[in-house]
């Protein structure tokens, strides 16, 4: 986690911010949950049982903020609610999402990086990113329907 924390710092420094108090608490709640997705909402929510002054602006303009820096990354599943992760350059995974309930489940694949290899050579074309999402339904929606 101090890791992570003192990447963002120098991040903010190289950009001529300030890891104000409140960006602090919002670093160290997204950090403590590494693995979570969550809605600026729900950021707010958590963020509120450390420090009740942070308001929802301050974690917009945060988020914003980390998103420009490479600290989160912005996940859009075009159903009108944006979810945040916590951007991990060594982690580079997918999605499965499920269209009852929301859940997201992570997970990375070898032959989909071997896939993106094999297109580069074949097309002549340098891939910076790729985002692959799954829809369908989790095990619990399944099994209620």
């Amino acid at each position: 986690m101090e890791k992570l924390k003192d990447k963002f710092k120098r991040k903010l420094a190289e950009n001529n911010y300030k890891l104000t108090k409140q960006r602090e608490i919002i670093l160290e709640t997204i950090l403590e949950n590494k693995n979570w997705h969550f809605t600026a909402e729900e950021l707010f929510a958590a963020v509120k049982k450390k420090d009740r002054d942070i308001g929802m602006a301050t974690i917009y303009r945060t988020l914003e903020l980390m998103q420009n820096l490479d600290i989160v990354h912005v996940l859009d599943f075009n159903d009108d609610s944006r979810k945040y992760e916590l951007y991990l350059e060594e982690a580079h995974h997918h999605h499965l999402i499920c269209k009852s309930c929301g859940k997201l489940v992570e997970f990375s694949d070898q032959d989909i990086d071997y896939f993106e290899s094999e297109l580069e050579e074949k097309y002549d074309f340098q891939i910076t990113e790729h985002k692959l999402r799954f829809y369908g339904y989790c095990k619990d929606c399944k099994q209620r329907n």
